[in-house]
């Protein structure tokens, strides 16, 4: 990839001192690892739409599905302010070509789920909230990836949504040639044992589509793929559909392993379906098989190699 990936994050996870206390909530990760390999386009809604350092705090009140944002102190509604402003700038990013935001988790403006949402009144408050700027963002782009810090403290979690925005910041890459049947093809190849590490079904449906694609308008076809193929990586890949893709991947070898060979590879690959090793061990063994008997097919599989490495994403998955 010759461009860095596009994302967008709340700006005090890279340690700006824009929340409302003057403080910030710096992800050392993010900034640090992940920073590495990315592009940010920071966001503060409350700090951008004019409230200043320090501010009068926060809070969703009323109805979860449509709450108002109000000033904990003065009780002053500054809902219609904030929206119009998230109106305006999420049509702003939609030029920046992001492949994914993440958000600052339970924040009354940029909280994508779970937001604290209180009653008129007293009571405890109910975690059905979502942030006014998140809500305008996930409406503008129903289908892109988003996560908040405090899911990606989840290895598994983290590590599928990275493997989301690199696999759409990729087809992007392909951009108007994916549209051609030849290039879409291409393309699904090279993920077809990622997408059925994610899920089978919408494996066999992305397949269905490729098939017909000469019956389809180009616009279309390019538009249903990549929201497939979006859902797809969205649904987590777990031990055991790691464990039938890497069978699959060694039952390319099973006329040129010894006896030897072939169990070690079956061992592995089982402890790690049982959750006793990390995916990375039978990857690296598997990978040293595709090197050796120099098999073209698997070469190209973005599976063995879906994110840079230096992120050890499947040390821990």
């Amino acid at each position: 990839m010759e461009e860095k990936i596009r994302l967008g994050i709340s700006t005090c996870l890279l340690g700006e001192r824009v929340r409302y206390d003057g403080g910030h909530k710096l992800d050392r990760f993010l900034r640090d690892e992940l920073g590495r390999h990315v592009e940010y386009v920071p966001v503060c809604p409350e700090y951008e739409c004019g409230f200043g350092v320090p501010r009068d705090p926060f809070r969703l009140i009323g109805d979860p599905e449509n709450p108002r944002l109000i000033t904990s102190r003065t009780k002053k509604d500054e809902t219609d302010r904030m929206v119009a402003w998230a109106r305006e700038r999420v049509e702003e990013l939609a030029s920046e070509n992001l492949c994914g935001f993440i958000f600052k988790k339970d924040s009354p403006s940029s909280g994508y789920r779970n937001v604290k949402v209180y009653g008129k009144k007293d009571g405890p408050p109910l975690r059905k909230g979502v942030g006014i700027f998140a809500r305008i963002f996930m409406e503008r782009f129903p289908h892109l990836p988003i996560t908040d810090e405090g899911r990606l403290h989840d290895e598994r979690i983290r590590e599928n949504f990275i493997e989301r925005i690199f696999a759409l910041k990729r087809w992007r890459e392909a951009g108007d040639s994916a549209k051609k049947r030849g290039a879409l093809v291409a393309f699904h190849t090279r993920h077809k044992l990622l997408l059925l590490a994610h899920s089978p079904a919408h494996y066999a449906a992305l397949g269905r589509l490729v098939a017909r694609a000469k019956d389809i308008d180009p616009e279309d076809l390019h538009e249903r793929y990549e929201r497939l193929l979006l859902e797809a990586l969205e649904v987590l890949a777990r031990p055991k559909k790691h464990a039938n893709v890497l069978q699959h991947i060694l039952g390319h070898f099973k006329d040129r392993l010894s006896a030897d060979e072939k169990a070690e590879a079956i061992e592995v690959i089982d402890l790690h379906r049982r959750g006793f090793v990390p995916l990375i061990v039978p990857i690296t063994l598997l990978r040293h098989y595709v090197r050796k008997f120099d098999a073209p097919y698997l070469k190209e599989q973005v599976y063995l190699d879906p994110h840079p490495i230096e992120l050890r994403l499947r040390n821990h998955a």
